[in-house]
């Protein structure tokens, strides 16, 4: 069902210079002191057509020289949205003239960004109007997809879901969804895939960036969701980054830091990261850890904290269990021996826990450096117990941030679109499987409900073995972001597996689709959507999809109806029509939980812009921190979780959490430190690792399409140390190949900072766009290996042993950007190739 483009005020523009913010990623500075209010600073760009830069502070880029409206410098409307492209949240308008988006400006009022955007929000916008869009459903006919009507491809998907129930059954069907729709798409798929199917296999990607977030956080506080929020960056006297690439992930985060760091009282920061970059420029400790070492790291530091005395014994008395059992664990770990397993100095170990052990007010971040790497659950489980023994939580500039990396990945985790049920209920407590099957008029046998949800990469394997014979991917791309990918092409392309993709563009993953839906993207369709500190908004349709492409909701409920789904009162299980019913509906199944939305309305996210959860009647206004008290959702009969053995992803069972925890206190989860099983040796003699870049998001589908992003990181590059380059016999834009015992990569060699032996590929890079037979020799995934975290099931694409060789010598340096971390140590031309 179509939605009419959102009616919002007009304005004109009066165009100024501006710095370019390809260059100046992060913009100019607005100092502010510790305690005080960070100064707005609003960002924005008008397309003139010409390929021009953006605009900082208050000015604004617009070609005067065009002859329509928007480039004359009018608009018609601005649009109420926040970005798309990363976790942050920041709020921003979208310009609309003549029908089209022209542009975007920052929400100088909200609360997350006070105005500012980051690259991909001033240009990500443009990526909607690529002529390449998807515009008509396609299915597959003799082996070749046909384009085809709406009718006809879905009842080719209800014809083969009909089948597969009657015969092998819900087990037979698996759902793989995104870190990018709105909240109502994913809760509408909750329902259909768990409550209307009957299928434990639904995931989103997610799984892929965040899982550790959630996991750790359950394991720790019982519950998902951030202690912490944005504004303890204003307070803190300490902030430390975890595997946590702030400068790229989080551009308008990172410039609250620097922003911190120029006014009065700046914060002290511990960067932990193998690779250096903008964060370990401005910190006062860098830690260089080896690849899979960073739970002995924390095992270190948690010694060492511990051994000075710099604990709260108090908070520990009254609001914490499992000290003695931590205390036992790192006492192994004096920082010789940290120093032993991480390849970091004792001395630099010492100089973090004293950073760490005497903060006043300490904010620590996490991200895919600990998320994507070995031992995920565990490391990112003793971040939390640094704060726990240490006090430092629910006060201003005292919390703990474990990051999302995608907009709306939270969403994916409230909503029941991943390995948890809806609400942040706990699938082994039957009590939370009652609660949900009342909310959704049914009885609790049709929510399966006999184990935990699958994982994608159990999915996979499924899919793999022939169990898994239909899957429905949204909004994602598995052909490149999924480790091993000749594994991945061979199972997404067996003809027993039926594949419906649903997506805004042409992926390597539509290659393979029996179906294909073209979607609607953001800017064109209307929802909600929640941002790595618990901030709400409200995300308006500014202009209409291409074609007859249709928002991913739309698809879903028509889904729904096809298959006449119904509740336990034989009336229909999906009854909505449009998001905001589906938003209230949301509300109700969130009420008393600790994601608790009951007290926002479309109208008020209008009127106010972000707003954080958990929002009521008894708090209006939001809540900016949680466990101000110590009040954890930790009970066992609240609980998310009962929680897992770290070490071997066991659950654990009802009565054995209750007699560790009884009390519904914070839970100081340990596990022992065990070195990765693939390690360096004589073939394969370097450490991967893969991660982002500031100017390209994801697999590349839209910010690939997008001029200014593009040209800023156009194509794959290898970043390299200097010694392990010179071993090799390879210099600054030399094509290099790396290999792995999974695949080869080739690509231009940028000479970095980087620790030494280990080698850095950003992820962002497959073929829609690569030269016709190339090969597969591109993407960073084909190197990476089948592996996951025991207790998240995140796939450890930070991990894998590799080489690197020397292949043609051309001239020019790597394509990477020269002002993010894979700046290179010489300038590209001062260091010639040996």
């Amino acid at each position: 069902m179509s939605e009419e483009p959102e009616r919002v005020s007009a304005g004109a523009f009066r165009p100024e210079p501006s710095p370019d913010r390809i260059a100046e990623p992060w913009g100019r500075r607005t100092p502010f002191g510790r305690g005080e209010t960070w100064p707005e600073r609003v960002d924005s760009y008008i397309a003139d057509g010409s390929g021009s830069t953006g605009a900082d502070g208050s000015s604004v880029t617009d070609g005067s020289a065009g002859t329509d409206g928007a480039r004359a410098g009018r608009v018609d409307r601005w649009v109420p949205t926040a970005s798309n492209f990363h976790s942050n949240g920041d709020a921003m308008e979208l310009a609309v003239s003549d029908g089209r988006l022209v542009g975007v400006r920052g929400v100088a009022g909200d609360r997350v960004n006070r105005g500012r955007l980051d690259p991909k929000d001033l240009y990500g916008w443009q990526a909607i109007s690529s002529p390449d869009r998807l515009t008509r459903p396609l299915i597959r006919v003799g082996g070749i997809q046909r384009e085809t009507d709406w009718d006809t491809a879905m009842a080719r998907i209800t014809d083969r879901t009909r089948a597969l129930l009657d015969g092998p059954g819900p087990a037979s069907i698996g759902f793989y969804t995104s870190g990018q729709l709105f909240l109502e798409e994913y809760y509408a798929l909750a329902l259909v895939a768990r409550g209307g199917l009957g299928t434990k296999h639904l995931d989103g990607n997610t799984r892929l960036c965040t899982a550790t977030a959630g996991e750790a956080l359950k394991e720790s506080f019982g519950c998902d969701g951030q202690p912490g929020s944005y504004g303890d960056i204003d307070h803190a006297d300490t902030i430390a980054l975890f595997g946590h690439n702030m400068a790229e992930t989080q551009g308008v985060l990172w410039s609250r830091v620097l922003d911190r760091l120029a006014g009065c009282e700046p914060p002290v920061l511990l960067c932990v990261d193998p690779r250096p970059g903008p964060v370990s420029e401005a910190a006062t400790v860098h830690l260089q850890p080896k690849p899979g070492s960073n739970l002995a790291l924390m095992n270190g530091l948690l010694h060492e904290v511990i051994a000075g005395g710099w604990i709260d014994s108090a908070y520990i008395e009254a609001h914490v269990v499992g000290f003695d059992r931590l205390a036992r664990q790192v006492a192994g770990f004096p920082a010789e021996a940290a120093a032993a397993a991480t390849g970091v100095p004792a001395e630099q170990i010492r100089a973090a826990a004293r950073l760490l052990g005497q903060a006043g007010r300490l904010l620590s971040t996490v991200l895919q450096g600990f998320y994507q790497s070995h031992q995920a659950t565990a490391a990112a489980v003793q971040v939390n117990n640094l704060h726990l023994i240490r006090g430092m939580l629910g006060r201003p500039g005292c919390g703990v941030l474990q990051m999302n990396g995608q907009p709306t990945a939270q969403n994916t985790r409230e909503c029941g679109a991943d390995g948890d049920l809806p609400g942040f209920r706990n699938w082994a407590n039957h009590r939370h499987v009652e609660e949900l099957a009342k909310v959704w008029n049914l009885t609790p046998d049709r929510i399966p409900h006999d184990g935990p949800p699958t994982h994608l990469m159990q999915m996979i394997r499924l899919a793999e073995e022939g169990s898994l014979r239909m899957l429905w991917v949204s909004g994602t791309n598995p052909a490149v972001s999924l480790p091993e990918l000749e594994r991945v092409r061979a199972v997404l392309g067996q003809d027993r597996l039926f594949l419906v993709v649903q997506d805004l563009f042409p992926t390597e993953t539509t290659e393979f689709a029996d179906v294909v839906l073209p979607a609607a993207g953001w800017g064109e369709k209307t929802g909600t959507f929640t941002n790595a500190d618990r901030t709400v908004h409200l995300s308006l349709k500014a202009v209409e999809p291409p074609g007859e492409a249709r928002p991913d909701l739309d698809v879903f409920l028509d889904f729904a109806r096809r298959m006449d789904l119904r509740d336990a009162s034989d009336a229909p299980l999906v009854p909505w029509r449009g998001p905001e019913e589906v938003f209230e509906a949301w509300k109700e199944c969130s009420r008393g939980r600790p994601c608790d939305y009951s007290g926002l309305t479309y109208a008020l996210l209008r009127e106010r812009g972000g707003i954080q959860w958990p929002c009521t009647t008894e708090h209006p206004e939001g809540t900016e921190r949680l466990y101000t008290r110590g009040d954890f959702r930790s009970r066992p009969e609240d609980c998310e979780t009962y929680g897992r053995d770290l070490l071997t992803g066991t659950p654990l069972d009802e009565d054995a959490y209750r007699s560790l925890n009884p009390d519904g206190k914070a839970v100081l989860r340990t596990a022992e430190y065990v070195p990765p099983h693939e390690q360096p040796d004589d073939d394969y003699p370097l450490w991967l690792t893969t991660g982002r870049t500031l100017y390209q998001f994801h697999t590349r589908t839209r910010t690939g399409r997008v001029p200014e992003l593009r040209s800023a990181a156009p194509d794959m590059w290898i970043e390299v140390s200097a010694a392990d380059a010179a071993a090799a016999g390879i210099g600054e834009g030399d094509l290099a190949e790396v290999s792995t015992r999974r695949g080869t990569v080739r690509a231009r060699a940028r000479v970095t900072g980087i620790r030494e032996g280990v080698l850095f590929l950003p992820f962002h890079y497959g073929y829609w766009d690569a030269p016709e037979g190339a090969g597969h020799h591109r993407a960073a995934n084909e190197l990476t290996p089948t592996s996951w975290d025991p207790a998240s099931k995140q796939p450890l694409f930070k991990a894998g042993s590799a080489r690197i060789t020397l292949v043609a010598r051309p001239s020019g340096p790597a394509p990477g950007p020269t002002n993010t971390a894979s700046k290179p140590v010489h300038t590209p031309y001062e260091q010639e190739s040996p």
